[in-house]
């Protein structure tokens, strides 16, 4: 095989087994975790406390679509299935994801691992199912990871990628990629294409083109494992879940649709029926009206996910554990992460005053934690629009690392490689995976 070949990658033979270190949480800092009145951090989570931002009808200048682009690089990444109130010993979790951005919540196991989720009469390439997720009699989505039939634009966007790397698979042969290597080129063309757009889309969006070359030219200062790569909790538990504070109370889901919050009305787990999504609602496409926008990141969230369905959450006896942004924060208590302002102070960042934090009218005097001080730090320095020192480092040098480090990315093995699927205009972005030109 030469590479003349459209969508050929200079990449190893695969190894779909755990690598060794995978499957492992740890800390980027050696810092004292923050110690709170766990009554009044959920109350500050919970409905009418801080983070409840109801109608939230502040626009951001960032398009609605990124939040959930960032979910599905986070199910990608991490999939920690302890309870949510363990106080956890890092070293008793575990990751059912490894630490690679490689789709393996798309792939699976692949067609031999995973055959209910490949076309039988051409199993190099995915189920597809008439613009929905494929599915059982059961309406139970057959993917990779159940998490991305949560909603509908996880559900949606993991149909994009399936029909995407379907196109691909039919440009390999067009190109005479012999059948016996169709999947494995196919997935390692589509992976490439993913990792591109984490690095020169996602990331000059959430953390700015500055922090994104540095990290390219100099790699990364604190995210740094001794071997293979991890998952760090402060990544995982509290800079990465900056997109919960993007999301928007009402979306337009059709050119002239209703208006309808994520939950409960565009609730996962079962047909899409008439909730199939117009991407270019929510990215901007050249030649279409602009786009919905998210909402600033604060530190608020809309009352949909203040009020989350039993669906998501499952049997919840504590009010404030329905609140996603309680959640969050216990998160953040049981994996004993460090305040906001002691990862500022390591870092060398100018650190929120009390009045940027804006907790003391709630009867708050402790330091702030992480996941919340990020959203604030976002909102006082970048105007919502994107991470400040704290978060932006975090994110990044995780995300980078991440990439980098991974012997079968394009960052390892082909740095200056470009996107080879067409586009809307000469560069490439995630609106040409999802509404291709």
């Amino acid at each position: 095989m030469t590479t003349a070949i459209r969508d050929h990658c200079l990449a190893p033979e695969r190894v779909d087994a755990p690598l060794s270190a995978a499957g492992r949480y740890g800390r980027m800092f050696d810092l004292p975790a923050l110690e709170v009145d766990e009554e009044l951090l959920l109350r500050i989570g919970a409905a009418c406390g801080f983070c409840d931002g109801g109608d939230c009808e502040e626009d951001a200048h960032v398009e609605a679509g990124w939040p959930f682009f960032g979910q599905y690089v986070a199910h990608d990444l991490t999939a920690d299935r302890s309870p949510l109130r363990t106080h956890a010993d890092l070293a008793a979790l575990r990751n059912m994801r490894t630490p690679r951005a490689n789709l393996e919540s798309l792939y699976g196991g692949g067609p031999g691992g995973s055959p209910y989720l490949y076309q039988r009469d051409d199993p190099a390439k995915l189920i597809e199912n008439d613009g929905d997720l494929p599915r059982n009699q059961e309406g139970v989505a057959l993917i990779g990871d159940p998490r991305n039939d949560v909603h509908v634009f996880m559900g949606q966007m993991q149909v994009a990628f399936i029909r995407a790397h379907n196109r691909l698979v039919d440009r390999l042969r067009d190109d005479g990629v012999g059948d016996g290597d169709l999947f494995d080129e196919a997935r390692r063309a589509l992976s490439w294409h993913y990792q591109w757009l984490i690095v020169n889309d996602l990331l000059p969006v959430v953390v700015g083109r500055q922090l994104v070359d540095e990290l390219l030219s100099d790699g990364p200062r604190y995210y740094q494992p001794d071997g293979e790569p991890f998952i760090p909790v402060e990544f995982a538990d509290a800079a990465y879940r900056y997109g919960h504070s993007q999301i928007r109370q009402l979306y337009q889901l059709q050119p002239g649709g209703p208006l309808r919050p994520v939950f409960p009305d565009l609730l996962g787990f079962g047909p899409i029926e008439d909730r199939k999504v117009d991407w270019a609602l929510l990215f901007d496409v050249p030649g279409q009206p602009a786009a919905q926008r998210s909402k600033p990141i604060d530190g608020q969230l809309p009352h949909s996910l203040i009020e989350l369905p039993q669906a998501v959450t499952g049997a919840e006896e504590v009010a404030a554990y329905r609140s996603l942004a309680g959640r969050d924060l216990e998160r953040g208590q049981g994996t004993g992460l460090p305040s906001g302002e002691s990862v500022a102070r390591f870092l060398g960042a100018d650190v929120l005053s009390a009045d940027e934090v804006g907790l003391g009218s709630y009867g708050w005097e402790a330091e702030t934690p992480l996941w919340l001080y990020i959203l604030r730090e976002s909102s006082a320095r970048r105007g919502g629009d994107s991470l400040g020192e704290v978060g932006g480092r975090l994110v990044g040098e995780v995300l980078v690392g991440i990439i980098a480090r991974d012997p079968e990315s394009y960052l390892a093995l082909e740095p200056d490689w470009e996107p080879t699927l067409p586009g809307h205009e000469s560069r490439f972005h995630l609106r040409d995976i999802l509404s291709p030109a």
